[in-house]
């Protein structure tokens, strides 16, 4: 304690650091050296360092190495054996054709992946994801998570994954429907997606069909018919020859056969002949008798009708099995002759004068209907039977009861049924 409070208050120069030293103050080029080989050393002592942890991962991966080849199954839960009996359980025929179950987990721009519980994933190039032309396949409904049944159609030989196809067994579905459709004689809405010089190529349940302009009832250009639908009717399924033909007269013509005797349609002329005028009723051609266009006699059929000429006409028969459909604007007029005099008045009348002749006819059926539920042959004791020789209708019977035609033409004014008995009551 007194040596301490002896150097209290001693004043003493400061220290500098030459003369702590004892050398000469360092110069600035000096101290850059000096940083220099500092970094070179810190540097060298990181290449030690990595050069030791690549040592290390080296050895560790030898002594890995070393285990996997001497004692493969060391640490592992199960044996060998029981690897390949778990990897059997999920052994299918890959063979090329066969349909296989699976379940899309990966999209792309090229396709998808999907898993099929084999031994690898296979794949379905955007090209087999749909019989239609997509440019994605999520175009088609095909997100991961979807389940479906594909059909393996080859194998990549660069990783042995296999290689599937949906557009195969749509194909398959394809065919099958149309030709049930073929069979059921089902009119379908079809596509024209392609033209040429023989006819139309439409697109119908996701195949090709040609149509032929023979079998076309419309009189549009084939460009003018690119991109519409039209009703068409299969004529021929032949999926060993990859062979549709469609036709578009046919699927018209049914749907003018649905129209009952009496019904009035629009036609167009398609040609004149002597005994009458060939009628375009929307995909068949029928005849309009000359007897049959008016009550008057048509001396020059040129003078009332010129082909292309657009008309209404009442369907008085039709014979689908020979395809021949019989026509009338007669039966139209509301004066005997209008039809040379004013067809404009007998087309805007059609409608109300068929209606007369539908009622007609109906009255007349009615009529026989009635007698024939009347009729009651009178049996004398002899066992003679007495027959009447006509009915009150106007029908006639032959002596052995077969009903004849009728005996005269129907009243202009119809027939009265009031006092006409139901088929209930009879």
């Amino acid at each position: 304690m007194a040596l301490a409070q002896q150097f209290t208050g001693l004043r003493c120069p400061p220290l500098s650091s030459t003369r702590l030293s004892g050398r000469k103050p360092i110069s600035q080029h000096q101290q850059k050296l000096h940083s220099r080989n500092r970094v070179i050393v810190s540097a060298v002592a990181i290449s030690n360092a990595q050069t030791k942890d690549r040592l290390e991962l080296m050895r560790l991966f030898e002594e890995a190495y070393e285990r996997c080849r001497t004692a493969p199954m060391e640490g592992v839960s199960f044996t060998l054996d029981e690897f390949h009996s778990a990897i059997e359980k999920y052994e299918f025929n890959s063979e090329l054709g066969t349909k296989v179950k699976g379940t899309v987990f990966c999209t792309d721009k090229n396709g998808a992946l999907v898993d099929i519980t084999a031994k690898s994933s296979a794949y379905l190039p955007v090209q087999e994801a749909c019989i239609y032309k997509i440019k994605h396949v999520e175009e088609a409904g095909i997100v991961p998570g979807l389940k479906d049944e594909f059909v393996i159609i080859g194998e990549n030989e660069a990783d042995d994954s296999l290689i599937l196809s949906l557009q195969s067994i749509q194909y398959e579905l394809a065919w099958e429907r149309c030709r049930q459709l073929q069979a059921e004689d089902v009119t379908v809405k079809g596509k024209v997606v392609h033209a040429n010089k023989g006819g139309v190529v439409a697109e119908v349940e996701g195949l090709r069909g040609f149509v032929p302009f023979s079998q076309m009832s419309s009189k549009s250009t084939a460009e003018e018919l690119l991109g519409k639908y039209l009703p068409l009717k299969f004529v021929e399924v032949d999926e060993e020859q990859s062979r549709v033909v469609l036709s578009n007269r046919k699927a018209m013509a049914d749907s003018q056969a649905q129209l009952g005797i009496g019904s009035v349609v629009i036609g167009t002329v398609e040609s004149l002949k002597p005994y009458g005028a060939f009628i375009d009723i929307g995909g068949i051609n029928g005849l309009l008798h000359v007897s049959q266009i008016s009550h008057d006699r048509v001396s020059d059929l040129a003078t009332v009708l010129q082909p292309g000429d657009t008309l209404k006409v009442m369907i008085l028969s039709h014979d689908r099995e020979r395809g021949r459909v019989s026509l009338s604007t007669k039966k139209l007029e509301p004066t005997p002759g209008d039809m040379i005099r004013n067809p404009k008045l007998v087309f805007e009348k059609a409608e109300e004068m068929a209606q007369t002749f539908r009622q007609r006819i109906a009255q007349a059926e009615a009529m026989a209907r009635a007698d024939m539920l009347r009729f009651q042959p009178e049996v004398l004791a002899s066992g003679t039977v007495i027959i009447p020789p006509a009915t009150e209708s106007g029908l006639t019977l032959s002596s052995d009861g077969i009903l004849g035609a009728l005996s005269s033409d129907l009243p202009a004014e119809g027939l009265d049924l009031s006092a006409v008995p139901s088929a209930e009551d009879s």
